[in-house]
């Protein structure tokens, strides 16, 4: 399977990726645990269906010393046992901020206050600066039909 567009040798795709690798780098400073971002990463890529950066943050997680159990319970975390109530608010935050469209007032005063409880106002930041550059990676991945599956751990380093 190829992609329908190269996105790193077409000009317009690899400047547009570049401004957004660095728009994620933000979060890597903001205090936010690793694991929570890619907990929170993986979780919008599988909703939105983008098999690119699933791939991706999961073997990136793995690299990084994460739990692959763990990782294969995020798609229902909800059930899960393995993630602490931090992190459940991150990835109810993640789903709500993903799923807009799927709730006509957007993410809930709820599930803001609950992540507000196990995060301060820069982690916060963070989860929703990750939360929306991932998305708009899962998006420009989704469009192309970028094949997924030969990702290596740190690739794009």
């Amino acid at each position: 399977m190829d992609a329908r567009l190269n996105l790193f040798t077409n000009q317009t795709t690899a400047k547009f990726l570049k401004h957004l690798v660095a728009a994620g780098r933000a979060v890597e400073a903001s205090g936010l645990p690793e694991s929570t971002n890619f907990l929170v990463l993986l979780r919008a890529s599988q909703i939105n269906g983008c098999g690119f950066c699933t791939d991706m943050h999961y073997k990136d997680a793995v690299a990084a010393g994460e739990n692959p159990e763990r990782l294969n319970m995020v798609a229902a975390w909800r059930e899960a046992t393995v993630f602490t109530e931090a992190e459940r608010a991150a990835l109810e935050l993640a789903e709500e901020g993903t799923r807009i469209a799927d709730a006509a007032g957007g993410v809930s005063d709820e599930v803001w206050e609950n992540a507000a409880k196990h995060y301060d106002e820069n982690q916060l930041a963070a989860l929703v600066a990750a939360i929306a550059v991932i998305n708009a990676f899962n998006r420009v991945n989704v469009l192309v039909r970028q094949p997924a599956g030969s990702y290596q751990p740190g690739q794009f380093s």
